[in-house]
């Protein structure tokens, strides 16, 4: 059991540097300094850095699947649920201004240094595009669904990164808001397709019956 604390305490220093100043530029010496623990018992856990970074990576695929499954027990509806995603701008938006998006300034740093695991690191924009794309197939359009899911995720990499440029949280909100409106206005869109095509089974009806 004290092996796996130390462990997820090292995982969590990781996640944190790797967050705030870069893969790149945090060290062994900068974790074990965070953790408080000595050299030897810090390559006991980890020898390389890049096993390190596969932990940090695994663990935060673990936290947003928890994530999403909590905001699927809190939403009632579909768009409830995208809209806990949207509103993670602004829940984590004194991050967000000092350092960008977790993900993804991991995966483009990853990209520029040509790092193996860029490719695990992208897999937490799969998790969100597959778990958006299904929100929005559950709301009614099915035909066009990772079509809304990649434009909700560009979109919200684009606010963190310009938040993050800015340093605007009036920026942050007034964005989240443009989207929530977008968001009703693309699931209306649904709801008057599935109207008017009931209402043509319903003439259809009509007419069979008058025939």
């Amino acid at each position: 059991m004290g092996e796996r604390t130390t462990r997820d305490r090292i995982v969590e220093a990781a996640d944190r540097l790797f967050y705030r100043q870069g893969y790149e530029h945090t060290s062994f010496a900068d974790i074990a300094d965070a953790v408080q623990i000595s050299r030897g018992n810090f390559y006991h856990h980890f020898k390389t850095k890049d096993e390190i970074l596969d932990a940090v990576i695994e663990a935060r695929l673990a936290g947003t699947r928890g994530m999403l499954q909590q905001w699927e027990i809190a939403g009632e509806t579909p768009a409830d649920r995208i809209r806990c995603f949207i509103h993670i701008l602004i829940t984590n938006r004194a991050d967000i201004k000092r350092y960008g998006c977790p993900v993804g300034t991991l995966s483009t740093e990853l990209g520029k240094l040509g790092h193996s695991a860029r490719a695990e690191a992208n897999s937490l924009f799969t998790l969100f595009r597959t778990w958006l794309s299904r929100q929005f197939a559950l709301a009614g359009r099915e035909a066009d669904s990772d079509r809304l899911a990649m434009h909700v995720l560009a979109r919200s990499q684009g606010v963190a990164m310009l938040a993050s440029a800015l340093g605007d949280e009036k920026f942050i909100r007034q964005e989240v808001a443009d989207m929530c409106v977008w968001l009703e206005a693309r699931l209306a869109e649904a709801t008057s397709k599935r109207e008017g095509k009931r209402n043509v089974r319903r003439f259809a009806q009509i007419r069979r019956q008058q025939g």
